[in-house]
């Protein structure tokens, strides 16, 4: 093995040469010298995986024909140990099948011998290029381009903004308040903010305040000890104490009465915990997050929720949107919750149809992701087939459907807009218009209603988006075509 550096300032990347002919290596490392690589000689593929299990290069120029390997063997496991280095393929034996095997095996170019320093200077220039470009966009979809995140479903502009809150509070120990409408994932926040700390070998205990009877909520949070009350037969460890070094989620936390209030406030400030029924303190370091679906301070301003511990828990407030301003998100958790779903009960679902992908957007789920989940679960369990069809949808996107529908038909018999006349003359009002003309009418008052949103005018007229682009070319088309249509254009 050979290393060459040359002079000359290109970021000192590295390069790995395998070529098994050393004039030919010498040549090419001649070539690479006005660049700044760092350039590393092997001969053959054993030699190229030692470097490899050592380093990673920024790229590999490879020759096909090894003494000990083919080189696309070769360019395999290249790609499974280091898949983000660039490689560029040398050969003597050009051919279109060789070169697009080289492709599809990871290769960024193919070069033929012989060739000259500019055409593999210029190759290795812009395969460089491009895997900082890859790296970037990389790096841009981890952090503002992300549909998961955890156990979070979402690509929406809300849903980067709550990841990004996530990732910059989770290291640090301050105490976090998640708002959001139930059923909008606070329990998952919770679990994410926990994940993503330092805290995360150790317990994320949860209560949900709403859940416990408020008798009993004070030995949840701190235990007791035998013979505390009725009932008490052993001594109990409580969930702070059960949390210690990791995370106590308080969820739902605006249930918790008054005088429990107190004694949380005490925990928080003093970090010590005492029994119901015992007299020794225990020191405990926990990490608190907490959660309601009410307004915080409403609560406060109403007295039943004391202003000196919301602030103490208000440290870094976390908002959880409702899914129905978040974009696009309720049909990516609707697919991500079909195929959970068909898989689990066997079915064979594989999507919607677009009149049912209509309607999940169009819908409001005044439940959130909750609701989506159970609807989802109904379609799977009462139905079978490869798409969800519109007939398989259930209550509530039924009604909805049918009363989208019904305020957005045409006005019919009774109504100026259809006869130019009131209700008065009956038989007159009722006159029958050409059925081309009524879907017409139709589709164009949709489209007005719903701010020419065409899939949102299709989900509420149950027809495909396909089906009124198709009526809207025609339209014009017929309108083009109609006498007097040249000497307006």
């Amino acid at each position: 093995m050979t290393e060459g550096k040359s002079q000359a300032g290109n970021g000192g990347k590295t390069i790995l040469l395998i070529e098994d002919t050393p004039p030919l290596a010498h040549i090419y490392t001649e070539f690479m010298r006005g660049e700044s690589y760092q350039v590393t000689h092997v001969e053959t593929a054993a030699a190229a995986l030692a470097v490899l299990a050592e380093r990673t290069p920024d790229a590999v120029v490879l020759d096909l024909k090894l003494p000990d390997m083919d080189g696309l063997d070769l360019m395999n496991l290249i790609q499974e140990r280091a898949p983000d280095t660039s490689m560029v393929v040398i050969t003597a034996y050009g051919s279109v099948s060789l070169a697009v095997e080289a492709m599809r095996r990871g290769a960024f170019d193919f070069i033929v011998k012989p060739f000259n320093a500019t055409r593999l200077t210029v190759t290795l220039r812009n395969a460089l290029e491009r895997r900082t470009l890859t790296g970037i966009v990389r790096d841009y979809r981890q952090k503002f381009d992300r549909d998961r995140f955890y156990d979070f479903i979402g690509a929406s502009a809300e849903m980067q903004a709550v990841y990004r809150t996530i990732e910059s509070v989770a290291p640090s120990r301050a105490s976090v308040f998640i708002t959001g409408e139930s059923g909008t994932g606070k329990e998952l926040a919770a679990d994410a903010i926990h994940r993503a700390s330092p805290r995360r070998d150790h317990p994320l205990i949860a209560l949900n305040c709403a859940a416990i009877p408020k008798d009993l909520l004070e030995s949840e949070i701190f235990g007791h000890v035998k013979g505390a009350f009725t009932g008490a037969t052993s001594d109990r460890v409580g969930a702070a104490a059960a949390a210690d070094h990791g995370t106590l989620f308080l969820d739902e936390i605006g249930e918790i009465a008054h005088d429990i209030q107190v004694k949380l406030l005490r925990f928080i400030q003093t970090g010590t915990v005492q029994p119901v029924g015992g007299t020794r303190v225990a020191k405990v370091d926990v990490r608190f997050i907490a959660a309601t679906n009410r307004d915080p301070l409403a609560e406060v301003e109403a007295g039943r929720f004391r202003e000196d511990l919301y602030y103490r828990l208000h440290v870094v407030p976390l908002h959880l949107p409702p899914l129905r301003e978040r974009d696009d998100d309720a049909i990516l958790l609707a697919r991500h919750f079909l195929q959970a779903f068909a898989k689990e009960e066997q079915r064979a679902f594989l999507g919607f149809s677009p009149e049912v992908e209509a309607t999940v957007r169009s819908y409001e789920w005044p439940g959130n992701v909750r609701q989506l989940q159970n609807v989802v679960r109904n379609i799977v369990v009462l139905h079978d087939g490869i798409t969800v069809e519109a007939a398989m949808r259930p209550e509530p996107l039924k009604s909805h459907c049918q009363n989208a529908a019904r305020a957005g038909q045409p006005a019919t018999a009774g109504q100026t807009r259809a006869t130019g006349r009131t209700g008065a003359d009956d038989s007159a009002s009722t006159a029958i218009r050409p059925l081309w003309q009524v879907e017409k009418d139709a589709i164009l008052d949709a489209l007005r209603q719903c701010e020419d949103d065409v899939p949102k005018a299709a989900g509420l007229l149950e027809i495909s988006p396909s089906t009124i682009y198709r009526k809207l070319q025609t339209w014009k088309e017929k309108k083009t075509d109609a006498p007097g249509a040249a000497r307006r254009r």
